[in-house]
């Protein structure tokens, strides 16, 4: 990804008020996954004009614009990252919420097997697993 989201919001025609520029920067220096709560929270630091109706409104223009992609973890709540970030699949702590980022090439590589398995060419995908950490001793 070699250019910012604001960069990607410029090149898709969107209006970009200063509000919209303050929320796109939230995103792009966030490394989590973070939901509207989150955003607005941030945000408003930078700026405490912003509401929490700018953010999901501009957070729903993004997501429609393909410049943020929308998570759902089973948790209630809607998170987001960006759209264009290197492809990496999640694993999910049920316990702490916590949402872990990984990529195994071996996965990667049974998937595209499975697909062209069952006569297909592999376009994307996304993997979610779900779990509990293991019992420490």
């Amino acid at each position: 990804m070699s250019d910012t989201i604001i960069a990607r919001c410029e090149a898709k025609g969107l209006r970009m008020t200063g509000q919209r520029r303050t929320i796109a920067q939230v995103l792009q220096q966030s490394d989590d996954h973070p939901d509207v709560e989150e955003l607005y929270a941030r945000a408003s630091k930078a700026d405490s004009g912003i509401s929490i109706a700018t953010v999901y409104r501009t957070v729903k223009l993004f997501e429609e614009a393909g410049i943020l992609e929308r998570l759902e973890f089973g948790d209630g709540r809607a998170r987001y990252e960006d759209a264009e970030r290197d492809h990496h699949d999640h694993l999910i702590d049920m316990q702490s919420g916590e949402v872990i980022e990984f990529v195994d090439p071996e996965i990667e590589a049974l998937q595209e097997k499975i697909a062209a398995k069952l006569g297909y060419k592999l376009k994307g995908h996304r993997l979610e697993l779900y779990g509990v950490p293991l019992e420490q001793d």
